[in-house]
């Protein structure tokens, strides 16, 4: 993995003058809109560059844009701030409200007491403002304060500037370090890349190269561990073996292993890294992913071993429900509700058409009838509601479930922990191969270990987006009741859909040759045709013939961003045909990504932030795979309005880094949704993302209709490679651990 190069903006103008008035500001975002007057005139200047006020002379770089609305705009990029040298501009700049509770009036008559050394007595000498009639020595100390504040902010400003970074990035900056910032950056470049702030190690590594700072610094060296757990993170793994740590970090980083190991030491010890020894081989964590194991280790093994120690036979429970629901379940069936009515703990699992939602509708019925608190929830939105649709009980997100809030620093917690769990004797959890190990963690701290928690997923699907894998490793183990529905029911049977799925898991290929069901395939192996043919089937061929509306219900999958068949590519052809440009349709180009009225969109990270309403109700957080529809688009403040749902988000500019078309989106994106039709287009373009679990995964996400291109060498391929997603966790082992521990204590107590 090497690291990524950091792409710099056009900032080839630049343009100087003093700001003659404010038009517009977002304190949330920095997105400003002023009047700058200059050898050019009176110009109209935007961009996100901060809280800046009438009276400051800036210096800018960027480039002219042209607004069908607002017209001729400078678009600035870089801002270099220097206060006001006269009085008119002091006076000005005083009175704009820059220092809160310091108005007009007393703006002129400091500056008429100062002139033109006004500001330099609110910095150094703050005092003597007590000679102005009615400033008190409280407020003169208050005014020093403020302004002392305003003037080591725009000192980060134009560090971090010198180095392309914004605004946004000094005000969290001086937060954390107040006066101290600049000379902290330079001693140590690297804190840039701690939580708080979180600038690109790559980035910062370019500061800390201009700054002087050679390849095995130690600084860098532990900054670049970090990094690199990190990055693996996001690729899914909890941890690395500490050699495969090693090798990544020597190559990224240019260094000798010498450098590595003192450094890992030193991040071992002060603990931004903690080393786990299973089996005799070294692991290496983030601490928040080695806590998160551990935990779901240890509860667990505690909620096992405290399980009720009798299995009790719930047949005549089960007879009930089939009577009353004039159904028949079968053997494997049967098992599974005894199962989740007997222990703490269980899983239910099944590939499509095996009866889990049937099973689990079953499970719901009797512990109803036992006055059982019954919560369900799942990962996503959509998964949510489609699991009260199934079961006809409400079910929340994960996230609302656990009740997103903050500390009063402002980190995100969930008011729902040890302290205060959640209120439910049963905890039914959908969709668990999409749960990773930090909401996987978060989860099992809310539920009391009296409870039951009742796991239901497809272990065959991919696993998370976020690290870990845990439903695989959970039923891998062994320790935890498990029954797997297998038997295809009749009415299921029927759909060449759930039969082909099962033939790919079961390694066997799919009936690609069947034009009369809901399985079809188009053989083309040229990847410009195949971009042109899913367009035609999602603008035209499929919402004539079966009226599908190309929005709502046809979703494209790929295996990949990539090529000419991958997700950008294809969202790029899929808005241009579907959403193309209008009058009646305001847009908002923001990092090379056009953002228009109607566009359907996808979060891909999770923010709690976000604020949401609907239908009077208030939430806050919008999460990774969530999709939604463009409403409105602003120009003027740059804020872009999305529906997901029911749930209206409003988006300012800096936001938007985490939304992305949706009209194509990655098979792996697309897990806990189903889709009325899915368009599924297979390339050869990237070798090592044909394997089986994906080609199972896209196939399962279509509820009535499934097309897939390609060619047949490359589905055989795919259902051939039986390659599991590798992902290190040392979940498996350490729960096998704590039962062998509850084992042997029991063993020795009796």
């Amino acid at each position: 993995m090497a690291l990524k190069e950091f792409e710099r903006q056009d900032i080839s103008v630049e343009l100087s003058g003093s700001v003659e008035s404010v038009i517009y500001k977002n304190p949330e975002n920095g997105y400003i809109v002023l009047d700058l007057g200059c050898d050019e005139g009176l110009v109209t200047v935007v961009g996100v560059l901060g809280d800046i006020n009438e009276g400051e002379r800036l210096e800018l770089r960027g480039g002219w844009i042209t607004s069908t609305k607002y017209g001729r705009q400078f678009k600035a990029v870089i801002c270099e701030r220097s206060m006001p040298s006269t009085p008119e501009e002091i006076t000005a700049y005083l009175s704009s409200g820059v220092i809160k509770g310091l108005g007009p009036a007393m703006a002129k008559r400091i500056v008429k007491e100062f002139g033109t050394e006004t500001l330099d007595i609110l910095d150094n000498d703050c005092m003597r403002l007590t000679d102005v009639k009615g400033i008190s020595a409280d407020k003169a100390l208050y005014i020093g304060n403020e302004y002392r504040k305003i003037t080591g902010v725009n000192e980060v400003i134009k560090f971090l500037g010198g180095y392309d970074l914004g605004p946004a990035h000094a005000v969290s900056v001086w937060a954390l370090y107040e006066h101290e910032s600049v000379a902290q950056i330079k001693k140590n470049p690297y804190i840039l890349c701690e939580d708080g702030i979180g600038i690109d190690f790559v980035q910062v590594d370019r500061i800390a190269a201009d700054l002087g700072f050679d390849a095995e610094n130690s600084f860098r060296v532990s900054a670049g561990i970090v990094y690199v757990l990190r990055e693996n993170a996001f690729a899914g793994h909890t941890c690395l073996p500490r050699e495969k740590l090693q090798s990544a970090v020597c190559e990224n980083l240019g260094i000798e292993r010498r450098a590595f190991n003192s450094c890992l030491r030193g991040c071992i010890e002060n603990e931004t890294a903690v080393s786990a020894e299973i089996a005799g081989k070294e692991f290496i964590y983030l601490p928040e992913y080695y806590s998160a194991e551990q935990y779901i280790a240890k509860k667990l093994a505690f909620m096992l071993k405290t399980s009720a120690r009798y299995e009790k036979d719930y047949s005549n429970e089960i007879a009930g429900v089939e009577f009353s629901e004039n159904i028949k379940y079968e053997t494997l069936q049967r098992a599974a509700i005894n199962g989740c009515l007997t222990g703490s703990v269980f899983i239910l699992t099944g590939g499509p058409g095996t009866g889990k939602t049937t099973t689990l509708n079953g499970v719901i019925r009797i512990l109803k009838g036992m006055k059982k608190r019954i919560l369900l929830c799942a990962p996503t939105g959509r998964a949510a509601k489609r699991m009260t649709d199934l079961t006809g009980e409400p079910a929340k997100t994960i996230h609302r479930l656990l009740e997103v809030d903050y500390t009063a620093a402002g980190e995100l917690k969930f008011k729902r922990n040890e302290n205060n769990p959640l209120p439910a004797d049963v905890i039914i959890s959908d969709e668990m191969s999409m749960v990773d190990t930090l909401l996987m963690e978060s989860l099992m701290r809310a539920i009391k270990p009296t409870s039951k928690f009742i796991m239901v997923g497809d272990g065959n699907q991919l696993p998370s987006v976020g690290a870990g894998n845990v439903l695989r490793d959970l039923i891998n183990s062994h320790r935890i009741p498990t029954v797997e529905l297998t038997e295809i029911f009749r009415q299921a049977a029927s759909s060449l859909i759930v039969t082909n799925a099962h033939r790919i898991v079961n390694g066997e290929y799919p009936n690609l040759s069947d034009r009369h069901n809901d399985f079809f395939f188009m053989s083309n192996a040229n990847e410009e045709k195949i971009s042109e043919l899913v367009v035609q089937l999602a603008k035209d061929r499929l919402p004539k013939t079966y009226g599908y509306s190309p929005i709502d219900d046809i979703q494209v999958l790929c295996p990949t961003k990539m090529g000419a068949a991958g997700t950008r590519e294809l969202n790029r052809l899929l808005q241009s045909a579907l959403n193309p440009p209008s009058r009646s349709k305001p847009e908002l180009k923001i990092y090379d990504i056009v953002f228009r009225v109607g566009d359907k969109v996808m979060q891909i990270k999770n923010d709690y932030d976000v604020i949401w309403s609907r239908a009077g109700e208030k939430g806050s957080g919008i999460f990774n795979g969530d999709i939604g529809i463009i409403r409105e688009v602003d120009r003027f403040s740059q804020n872009i309005t999305v529906d997901f749902e029911g749930r209206v988000a409003v988006y300012t500019t800096e936001m938007l880094r985490k939304l992305e078309h949706a009209y194509a989106v990655t098979i792996h994106k697309s897990q806990g949704s189903e889709y009325e039709a899915v368009i599924m287009p297979i390339t050869g373009f990237t070798k090592n993302l044909l394997y089986r679990n994906l080609l199972y995964t896209g196939v399962t996400r279509a509820k009535k209709l499934l097309i897939i291109i390609g060619t047949q060498e490359l589905i055989k391929q795919m259902v051939d490679n039986d390659k599991k997603v590798l992902r290190y966790s040392l979940l498996r082992p350490m729960l096998e651990l704590e039962m062998r521990k509850g084992e042997d204590a029991e063993k020795e107590d009796t």
